[in-house]
């Protein structure tokens, strides 16, 4: 046994909404109560629905809470559908780091070099295919100028359609945080600039590549980008958003995927994702070489405040856990849900939780899932 202690596990054969893979022993720890238990505290924090999939190296375990569709008794779907939001960062790393792999290009390539007259913000021509994965390039966050904060302006404008050139170009306009190299802060334009690169080097659009070289092999069939689709693939819960000084949080389950485009645009389900992230971690997806690399971390600086110890890779995060381990994982925000995750060194002991609640405010939830994470890895 790993972790901080161990508990007698009780299996509790009426519970409907946990289940326990019955092809795996019971050995004490954490169980189908203890996950029930966890998203039901997650539930009562505010949050709509939610969903979970965890795997504890002994069980494999499926749970959900809460309701499909705010005041109604209608439960959150199994294995149902949403947008994973930022950890889509995570496969169009992988692709990256493939085409690497491949000698396409190399992490200290500049990307203006490779990618003319687009990245022309001061000092853009310092800026590689490195920085952008590791959130190091400087550049400003095209997300900051979308008017996901303000709920009148979301709502008028949440079905624009609006390029990945053309966000890349506003932001272009901006002053960068700092030189690249010289810092770290969490940019959405790294990753729409990765995804165009992708696209400049292979004839073919990040999403099919992400499809050709991670989905098809992996036969993760509930994991799409959604094109010019603004809703989502049945079954689903909805998507609500809480605002500052709503009291009641408001459905957003379609908008436009154009916002999210390469840093966001990806929908999956709990049990495709655990799949990817023990693929992963398991070496299934990278060679040893850029497998290193993705895992060679710095500080993330912005994020320390409240997840002391965290870091990021490249297209992969980290935070210390209490049992010594680490968590690697990439969480996602989008309007009307939340994706949070967390595996183990080896992919073995993980598990993805899905919200489909966005709140602006201080969800207790948040403290929930983040013990959750470290309920499972450190299991």
């Amino acid at each position: 046994m790993r972790g901080k202690r161990a508990t007698t596990a009780t299996v509790i054969a009426a519970l409907t909404t946990a289940t326990v893979a019955p092809a795996l022993a019971v050995t004490p720890g954490y169980d189908g109560a203890a996950l029930q238990r966890d998203l039901d505290a997650i539930r009562a924090a505010g949050i709509v629905g939610v969903q979970a999939h965890a795997d504890t190296g002994a069980r494999r375990l499926t749970a959900r809470s809460g309701t499909a569709e705010a005041g109604t008794s209608i439960p959150v779907p199994r294995g149902g559908s949403f947008r994973m939001g930022s950890s889509t960062k995570t496969f169009v790393a992988v692709v990256v780091l493939q085409l690497v792999g491949e000698g396409k290009l190399a992490l200290e390539d500049k990307v203006a070099g490779l990618l003319p007259g687009v990245v022309t913000s001061p000092a853009g021509d310092q800026i590689t295919v490195r920085h952008l994965l590791q959130q190091t390039s400087g550049l400003h966050d095209f997300v900051a100028d979308l008017p996901a904060r303000d709920q009148a302006a979301f709502l008028e404008r949440r079905f624009d359609h609006v390029p990945a050139a053309q966000f890349v170009a506003d932001a272009m306009s901006k002053p960068p945080e700092f030189a690249p190299g010289t810092g770290w802060a969490y940019s959405n334009t790294n990753y729409l600039l990765a995804g165009m690169l992708v696209e400049r080097l292979t004839g073919n659009s990040w999403a099919d590549e992400v499809r050709s070289r991670i989905l098809d092999p992996l036969e993760l069939n509930d994991t799409y980008a959604p094109g010019e689709a603004t809703g989502l693939a049945a079954p689903h819960a909805k998507g609500y958003t809480r605002w500052p000084g709503t009291p009641e949080p408001v459905e957003t389950t379609e908008l436009s995927p154009t916002w999210g485009d390469a840093s966001g645009g990806l929908v999956s389900t709990t049990a495709d994702m655990t799949r990817f992230w023990q693929a992963l971690l398991g070496g299934e997806l990278l060679a040893p070489a850029e497998f290193a690399e993705m895992r060679k971390t710095v500080p993330a600086t912005g994020w320390q405040k409240n997840n002391p110890g965290s870091a990021y890779g490249l297209g992969i995060a980290s935070l210390p856990l209490s049992c010594g381990e680490v968590a690697w994982s990439h969480n996602g925000d989008v309007m009307g849900f939340q994706t949070r995750n967390g595996f183990s060194d080896d992919g073995s002991r993980g598990v993805v939780v899905s919200l489909s609640t966005q709140d602006f405010g201080t969800s207790p939830a948040r403290d929930v899932v983040k013990r959750v994470v470290d309920e499972v890895v450190c299991e």
